[in-house]
């Protein structure tokens, strides 16, 4: 392997690396940013509804 194509492999696998980091990166500070609305559900202690199903832990 000659030098050239020695530091191409390594600034292959580096731009791979930061990709990867960066696409993980984005994806957490989305997922942090992101406070989805409150959507209608079965409430605990109230009539049930046609499917029965409600929230786990409502945080509204």
């Amino acid at each position: 392997m000659t030098i050239l194509s020695r530091w191409r492999f390594i600034l292959l696998v580096g731009a791979g690396i930061a990709l990867l980091v960066g696409a993980n990166f984005h994806l957490v500070m989305v997922a942090l940013e992101s406070q989805p609305a409150c959507v209608p559900h079965q409430k605990p202690g109230v009539k049930p509804a046609p499917t029965g199903y409600s929230a786990a832990k409502s945080a509204c």
